[in-house]
């Protein structure tokens, strides 16, 4: 992980693939307790240290994670996501080219405890979901393509189960159709960046996140690209 924002009441990590953001069954080291130990170390604290989870991000996604360092600013993020008041936009990689170059995908997603997985229906089914995203066509390679995706709700496995919906699972996303995996078996989805109004100060956050280096990502240059779909255009 990398810390991208901290200051008294907040903190937010880009974290790798392999990343997991709670304990889980596999008993690996949670990004929660590695931050406790960094904030731990950084400011010579005794006892424990507070760090409240206000999202998930799946364990082969990369990208922007938001941790709460105080009691006040978890209570008022959580209620924030509930709201829909933290803007999330994400990058993924997909093999085939969308039947549109920009649309706003909805679905009804009906999630499978046993399978760990999410499956998206074009009309109400019963336990089913409303799961809202915008996407667009943000680059293109020889053999890959860029999505810049808006989420508008927060389903699990949403924008993977509603991009293979639509017959655009992501790169190394096996799950979801994906034909093989990535080679550090994460997949090619990426939360690039997260703005909302912060809980205490009120003022405006804004972070973004670099992709992980080395390809898929490094196919979508400047010098690859033509007009506004360039990654470099999307960058600070």
């Amino acid at each position: 992980m990398t810390v991208v924002y901290e200051d008294n009441h907040l903190i937010i990590v880009n974290k790798t693939a392999s990343e997991i953001v709670q304990a889980d069954k596999t008993g690996d080291v949670p990004l929660s307790e590695t931050i406790k130990q960094y904030l731990k170390e950084k400011y010579r604290k005794p006892g424990n240290v507070f760090i409240g989870v206000v999202h998930r991000l799946d364990r082969p996604v990369s990208g922007l994670v938001l941790f709460a360092k105080t009691s006040k600013a978890l209570a008022r993020l959580n209620e924030m996501f509930r709201l829909g008041e933290v803007r999330k936009t994400y990058w993924a990689v997909v093999k085939s080219l969308p039947a549109e170059t920009e649309a706003e995908l909805t679905h009804y997603l009906v999630r499978n405890e046993r399978q760990n997985k999410s499956y998206a229906y074009d009309r109400e089914v019963p336990g089913g979901k409303k799961a809202v995203l915008r996407y667009r066509l943000a680059g293109r390679s020889e053999n890959y393509y860029l999505l810049e995706v808006d989420l508008l709700t927060g389903r699990h496995h949403q924008i993977r189960c509603q991009l293979a919906k639509i017959g655009c699972p992501i790169k190394g996303d096996l799950k979801y159709g994906s034909p093989r995996s990535n080679p550090d078996g994460g997949i090619s989805l990426h939360a690039r960046m997260m703005r909302f109004v912060h809980p205490v100060s009120k003022e405006l956050v804004e972070v973004v996140a670099p992709p992980p280096e080395g390809k898929p990502w490094s196919l979508f240059s400047v010098s690859q690209q033509e007009g506004e779909g360039a990654i470099g255009n999307l960058a600070d």
